[in-house]
């Protein structure tokens, strides 16, 4: 029997040959930009309250260079495998004053050897120079050709954005966790005290809508803005990806209802590591995201485009100070972000 091995030397393959090996991450590659909305709530030591909740409107480049050659695991109980994958950089500012907000650097890779019937096996690396890094795993699916809107209750369900205990089970998806949601009509500190871009002097309020959708709502449930930015299009084909760095997600649906894994994940889970600052003051400590690259109908056969959109989240866990300044109850906060981003630069 002939056994095949990886070779020690490995050069670059076709552009084409290389695509193929990424399978359903295949169109990830080139730059993509476009426009999105953050809400994260964060410490405020040096304020007159706890916490303030930071809302932006954003402007996001997301570029992916595929690594053309295979990254070979050596195996012991199990022959070689090869991986194939692309690196990624993120830059988001926010849009109104231009200010930096995010940076990050990593890794999509496809691991082939797991992939299962038509849902293939993903994970991501990331680095963020706030101190943490993340290995985040997962499946990604391919729905072509694809009828419907990809925001129904049975492809994704809404985005929770308040605050929960940590340890506590994560509340379902469009449901209260018990602590009163954000409201900006009034006078809560969490409700006023904005960063950027209404922190900036003099002041430069948020708009009141945002593709139609109403900033509380948006703040309530930030998936609405991606729902918004469809409603003229008509989605051909897609990929869905999910991936998170827990092993599993699994909430209970309503009493009659079966469960629903919100990830719908193959190989789910990892893990997020924080320098000590973060540990002790704000860590991340669950990311979970839903990542779609959808081909849009345009008014003729050959004028349609990519799209990417996803949601994503990230638990940071942080106590509430009291009026001594003594730490209160530690709370889970989510850090919601989404973005419908365009290719400017192709990658075929």
């Amino acid at each position: 029997m002939t056994v095949a091995y990886i070779p020690s030397i490995r050069r670059s393959a076709s552009s084409e040959a290389v695509g193929d090996k990424l399978g359903f991450l295949r169109n990830l590659r080139g730059t993509w930009t476009g426009e999105g909305f953050n809400l994260v709530a964060r410490p405020d030591r040096q304020g007159e309250s706890p916490l303030f909740l930071e809302l932006n409107q954003t402007f996001e480049t997301l570029n992916f260079i595929p690594i053309s050659s295979s990254i070979p695991n050596r195996g012991n109980v199990v022959d070689d495998i090869e991986l194939f994958g692309l690196t990624y950089q993120q830059k988001i500012t926010d849009l109104v004053t231009g200010g930096a907000l995010h940076i990050e650097e990593g890794m999509w890779v496809h691991v082939p050897t797991q992939d299962v019937d038509a849902t293939q096996s993903v994970f991501r690396l990331g680095t963020v120079p706030h101190g943490n890094s993340l290995l985040a795993q997962g499946s990604a699916i391919s729905l072509d050709p694809f009828t419907g809107n990809p925001f129904n209750p049975d492809a994704i369900t809404p985005s929770n954005t308040s605050p929960f205990a940590v340890g506590a089970t994560i509340p379902l998806p469009g449901t209260l966790s018990g602590f009163a949601p954000y409201d900006l009509s009034n006078f809560t500190p969490a409700a006023v005290n904005f960063r950027t871009p209404a922190g900036d002097i003099p002041a430069r309020p948020l708009p009141t809508t945002i593709l139609g959708v109403p900033m509380q709502d948006m703040v309530l449930d930030p998936v609405k803005l991606l729902t918004a930015a469809l409603s003229d299009q008509v989605i051909e084909h897609m990929v869905v990806i999910n991936i998170a760095t827990v092993p599993s997600l699994l909430q209970e649906q309503p009493e009659g209802q079966p469960p629903k894994d919100i990830l719908a994940g193959l190989n789910t889970g990892g893990n997020i590591l924080n320098i000590p600052f973060l540990q002790s003051n704000a860590a991340a400590e669950t990311m979970f995201a839903t990542f779609w690259i959808e081909k849009i109908q345009g008014p003729t056969e050959d004028t349609g485009f990519l799209q990417l959109q996803y949601v994503q989240t990230v638990f940071l866990n942080f106590p509430v100070l009291t009026g001594t300044g003594a730490p209160g109850a530690s709370l889970s906060w989510p850090h919601v972000s989404v973005a419908t981003l365009h290719k400017t630069f192709g990658g075929e």
